[in-house]
């Protein structure tokens, strides 16, 4: 007998403040809203975080004089179109990104990505929560207030209860909050730029970067951009069918490029004229006194904006892994993870920079989970068998007890290119030195892509409606 997911209320509403009942299930075509300029804001929004002002700063610090790092935080932010493309998936299946790509690996091949995925949204929302809890425990400190352990922890508190509830809300609630704090946001990361940029050191270097500092230039940069493949369609799922898919790649794309591009620019230009082995304090340093608190509300802001995307999706991503519960409440657990983890970033020991080696190191996984997803949507031109991605056990994309061999050889492909050619503190490929200390661990996006395109021209094929 064919099962079908469960785990979820299927009939529900998507209202701002009020608790979104549907999770993975998919969403029917009468509760659909909404338009492609949404994805905008969730996309600009979720990426004026103070992440991408370190990421311009270590294409400084790799060799790259200033015109160099710019156009590698250019050439970034363009991979925003691929996380817009991703998006289209969403408006024809009205479904998470993580159920869609059942479709390329298999139910049962689809579990690890999940898993993985899932440890990375929760890495990610810790170093974010971290970020935020620094911030506003400076915040209390220029305000005359230093309690030590005290104020920290009602840092945390704060930084904890502004993304969870955001979070819990769900859809809409993540989308007018991505909004409205991306306005207040923006206006004030513009204020940074402008004070920042004006003495930047734009002379070239004493010394060419290299194949290293170009190379880990663009990994730093790609990295942020290919974590979020897994889960564009998670925000493009109550979008109406007919929706402009042009208008959701290009919105999606604009969003991310406009905030990402910025604030990269914002911390090259830092990076030639400070000490960024602390960043916070390095961009401090460089600003008026009147504007430091701002500065670090805006570092606050944009780690809690980051956060409760990751967070929301994180709780989805638990339902496609099979725990029985709704959204809702799955996303307590997440939380609960998030929180023992900043605890102990925060108040038993620094393993913030291990962890960030860590999810550095998983670039390994989703570049080529990232390809093999990407093509496998361009093969079947975003036409899926929405009811099949839903089936615990048989249809269209059972394939071979539940595992796809096109799918997972096309993956492994790319994950051993990518192994030998990572260069991370955790781990060093063998083929780096040979390509002249060159990290290529992201074309194995484009080995993985073309393997599978190789061999699932006729597995991967559009659904007929």
């Amino acid at each position: 007998m064919i099962g079908h997911e469960t785990a979820t209320v299927t009939t529900g509403r998507d209202e701002v403040f009020q608790v979104e009942e549907h999770g993975i299930d998919p969403i029917p075509d009468a509760e659909r809203h909404g338009s492609a300029k949404d994805v905008f804001w969730l996309w600009f929004g979720s990426n004026l975080t103070f992440t991408y002002v370190i990421n311009g700063a270590l294409a400084v610090a790799f060799g790259l004089s200033f015109w160099q790092a710019t156009a590698v935080v250019v050439f970034g932010g363009l991979s925003f179109l691929a996380i817009g493309a991703a998006g289209l998936s969403g408006v024809r299946t009205g479904t998470a990104t993580l159920v869609i790509s059942r479709a390329a690996f298999g139910v049962r091949g689809n579990w690890p990505a999940g898993l993985l995925n899932w440890i990375v949204s929760i890495g990610y929302t810790v170093v974010n929560t971290v970020v935020g809890t620094l911030a506003l425990e400076a915040f209390f400190a220029d305000l005359g207030w230093d309690g030590g352990h005290a104020s920290r922890a009602l840092a945390l508190g704060v930084t904890l209860a502004l993304t969870f509830a955001v979070a819990l809300w769900g859809h809409a609630t993540v989308q007018f909050a991505e909004r409205w704090m991306a306005y207040l946001l923006a206006v004030g990361f513009a204020a940074l730029l402008v004070l920042v940029l004006p003495g930047a050191d734009t002379s070239a270097p004493s010394a060419a970067p290299g194949a290293s500092g170009w190379s880990l230039a663009f990994v730093v940069m790609l990295a942020g951009p290919f974590s979020y493949l897994p889960m564009p369609a998670d925000y493009t799922r109550y979008l109406p069918r007919t929706t402009s898919l042009k208008a959701v790649t290009l919105s999606g794309a604009l969003g991310g490029f406009v905030s990402s591009v910025a604030l990269g620019v914002a911390g090259v230009a830092a990076a030639t004229q400070a000490d960024m082995t602390d960043a916070v304090a390095g961009v401090e340093s460089l600003l008026p006194g009147w504007f430091q608190p701002l500065f670090l509300a805006l570092v606050l802001g944009g780690s809690v904006t980051n956060s409760i995307i990751t967070l929301y999706s994180s709780s989805l991503n638990l339902q496609v892994l099979g725990i029985p519960w709704s959204r809702a409440r799955a996303i307590v657990i997440s939380a609960a993870v998030t929180a023992a983890g900043s605890l102990g970033a925060l108040f038993l020991t620094d393993f913030t920079t291990s962890l960030l080696s860590f999810l550095s190191l998983l670039i390994i996984v989703f570049a080529p989970w990232g390809g093999v997803f990407l093509a496998d949507m361009v093969l079947r031109r975003c036409a899926y068998d929405s009811a099949a991605l839903h089936t615990r056990d048989g249809g269209a994309y059972w394939y071979r007890a539940g595992w796809h061999p096109a799918g997972l050889t096309a993956l492994l492909a790319g994950l051993l290119f990518s192994a030998l050619t990572c260069d991370s503190e955790l781990w060093t490929g063998p083929l780096v030195a040979p390509l002249g200390g060159a990290d290529l661990t992201l074309l194995g996006a484009v080995v993985s892509a073309l393997v599978y395109v190789l061999l699932a021209r006729r597995t991967a094929t559009p659904a007929h409606p």
